[in-house]
């Protein structure tokens, strides 16, 4: 809203969404639909990990993990820890992994832990 733009010719109504943001560079990349492939990343950085018990010790580690509220358990392998940082990729990619939500980690019932979302890795990015 407010950027002044139109939709596509045959898709005039459909919102547009903002799948990435160059802060540094002032620009704000936006396109058109609920379902554009660059609204969907496999990968993400999160920081601020806080552990229930103890971070996994042996990596690469399967777990489950919810990017939002009463989202169904998905399926994740975190690949490494970095201080406070953990690198994790999803089995199937997750619509709008949105930097500062939180990440929490699942294996059954049981929580293990989670962190807030850094960054994402958009399809664009991880084919480049």
């Amino acid at each position: 809203k407010g950027l002044k733009i139109d939709g596509l010719p045959h898709r005039k109504e459909a919102p547009w969404y903002a799948v990435q943001k160059d802060i540094r560079g002032n620009v704000l990349i936006v396109e058109q639909g609920h379902n554009h492939p660059l609204l969907f990343s496999q990968t993400l950085v999160a920081d601020q990990l806080h552990w229930v018990d103890e971070a996994p010790t042996s990596l690469p580690f399967s777990c489950q993990a919810k990017i939002r509220y009463r989202q169904t358990d998905q399926d994740c392998t975190i690949t490494k820890i970095d201080g406070d940082s953990t690198y994790v990729t999803f089995k199937e990619p997750q619509r709008a992994i949105t930097p500062g939500q939180s990440i929490v980690f699942y294996q059954g019932d049981i929580c293990l832990g989670g962190g807030i979302i850094l960054n994402n890795y958009t399809s664009y990015e991880q084919a480049s």
